[in-house]
């Protein structure tokens, strides 16, 4: 079955949300019996009207089975230039080990690319070392340590 990458629209907000709940870490608190269509339509609009936002889903035949943020951030520094940073890249269970998380990353490269940024960054937890080496994979390095505050 083929899959495309394409902009998610507000009817994927469900599907986008039910990939969140199965990610096995469980640091999100999002789950389909939470789905609350005004909170994360609301969301859906902050990111869609924003230009410095894209919200993709990958799709697999009727499916959406992967889905990951970008976000273009400008610099003061690096001569200006903005970097991207890729953000709640999720595959479906079912879909993981055929290439789609793979092929999000390598998207959201091309379209950093094509925008000019400089660099692509990602975050993901420690404790998902899969994921690193996943990351790895595809080119990424380990050069910073991430701090959080929550508020």
């Amino acid at each position: 079955m083929k899959t495309i990458i394409d902009q998610a629209g507000r009817e994927d907000l469900r599907d986008i949300v039910i990939l969140i709940a199965e990610d096995e870490a469980g640091f999100h608190p999002d789950t389909p019996e939470a789905y609350d269509e005004a909170t994360y339509g609301a969301a859906f609009d902050a990111v869609d009207s924003d230009p410095r936002n894209e919200l993709y889903v990958a799709r697999s035949g009727d499916r959406v089975t992967g889905t990951m943020q970008i976000t273009f951030i400008p610099h003061i520094f690096d001569h200006g230039c903005e970097r991207a940073l890729v953000e709640a890249l999720f595959v479906a269970r079912e879909a993981r080990g055929k290439g789609i998380g793979g092929m999000l990353l390598e998207f959201a490269c091309e379209r950093a690319r094509k925008r000019g940024c400089t660099m692509v960054e990602l975050h993901s937890n420690k404790s998902r070392r899969d994921a690193r080496r996943f990351y790895e994979r595809h080119g990424f390095e380990a050069t910073h340590e991430g701090m959080k505050r929550g508020l």
